[in-house]
């Protein structure tokens, strides 16, 4: 490849460059290419979402040898693994010294940008509440600190009795669902995530241990383009659920950092470090049955993945998504899967033929995680 310095970046002519080369690439770094002994929070270097319990334990299961739900109870338990509020203010599983990279790092300092990255509902509640959003913010935040001192932990009513009892009334909106007063969900998650809360297996709150000292924020803009590079500012910005503006600053502090390469018709940037990876990336071998939400389909360029528009709207549902299924790093199929007491049935939906055996061998492994006594794989 011939490349030419501009000011910013260096430009990369791949104009041949096909998205099949560039998914090889994050199959690869996803850890997806073949399955190795990791610990838990290796596997979990890129932020698993657990928005629906046990989809982060199966995430890491699609990485690492010998996953069991015991083994990551007790990590999460003992903090080894971090559960707690990060990207967006979800819950994610991920390695200790990142959990405030991917959590404090990325708060807005700019008060109209944090009331964007809260959320819409923040923002009618703060015309009511008084103060800036980031005098709000840190007002709950310390009172959720204070809550978890000394080691306590509480489950979320409880942590939520205990934040009526310490911050002001004009934060505590009446919830109907609840039927109660409580701190707003998206501001009370937003400050747990400033507060550094995480939780334990049993999804009671408490306070993660610092580790060390947390990078800068652009660090995070470079971990993201090493899982989902090529990609542009504003995937960065949808992904880390922060406003563009922001995205581009965390941008701009790592640009001469970055080529640019043209991926099909799409412009896109991928780290320096990355470009011989890029050009000849592993092959992927094997199937793996990948949970709602894993990290790796959370890339925000979804038609990379998936350019069918049909399919792509039955993989990215915004209830009772499937989770997707790879063979040999190619997207093959959707599954979904139904409990019948100690019997796991998995539907499998097929885009190309699947090898049977390693189907059922994956199959089994996913019923072994959930402590199911045997997988049942039946195709539609």
């Amino acid at each position: 490849m011939r490349a030419r310095r501009s000011r910013r970046a260096l430009v990369v002519n791949v104009a041949a460059m096909e998205r099949d080369q560039v998914l090889a690439f994050r199959v690869a770094r996803h850890g997806l290419a073949t399955r190795r002994p990791l610990t838990l929070a290796e596997a979990a270097a890129c932020p698993a979402s657990d928005y629906a319990r046990g989809r982060a334990l199966l995430a890491l299961a699609a990485r690492a040898d010998g996953v069991t739900r015991e083994a990551y109870d007790r990590a999460t338990d003992a903090g080894e693994l971090v559960l707690g509020p990060s990207l967006r203010a979800a819950i994610h599983a991920q390695a200790p010294r990142d959990f405030a990279l991917f959590g404090q790092a990325l708060l807005a300092s700019d008060d109209a940008e944090l009331a964007d990255q809260i959320g819409p509902a923040f923002k009618r509640h703060l015309r009511d509440a008084g103060g800036t959003a980031g005098e709000v913010l840190t007002e709950v935040a310390e009172a959720t600190q204070a809550a978890l001192a000394d080691g306590r932990a509480l489950d979320r009513t409880q942590l939520h009795a205990e934040l009526r009892e310490r911050v002001r009334p004009e934060l505590l909106p009446w919830c109907k669902g609840c039927a109660s007063h409580h701190v707003s969900p998206m501001l009370w998650r937003f400050a747990g995530v400033r507060a550094g809360m995480r939780c334990d297996a049993g999804r009671r709150f408490l306070l993660a241990r610092r580790r060390g000292t947390t990078p800068g924020p652009a660090e995070a803009a470079r971990r993201y383009l090493r899982f989902y590079g090529p990609a542009t500012p504003k995937d960065l910005g949808a992904w880390a659920g922060i406003a563009r503006s922001h995205a581009r600053r965390l941008w701009t502090e790592i640009e001469d950092e970055l080529i640019e390469v043209h991926v099909e018709d799409r412009r896109a940037w991928l780290l320096a470090a990355d470009e011989a990876d890029l050009a000849s990336p592993p092959q992927a071998e094997g199937v793996r049955l990948l949970p709602p939400r894993d990290p790796y389909v959370q890339a925000p360029d979804r038609a990379t993945l998936v350019p069918d528009p049909v399919l792509r709207k039955r993989l990215f549902r915004p209830i009772a998504d499937p989770g997707a299924i790879l063979q040999d790093g190619r997207l093959a199929g959707l599954w979904r899967t139904r409990a019948k007491g100690k019997r796991l049935q998995i539907e499998v939906e097929e885009f190309e033929r699947l090898d049977r055996d390693a189907l059922q061998a994956e199959a089994d492994r996913i019923a072994a995680v959930r402590e199911a006594r045997t997988a049942e794989v039946h195709l539609g």
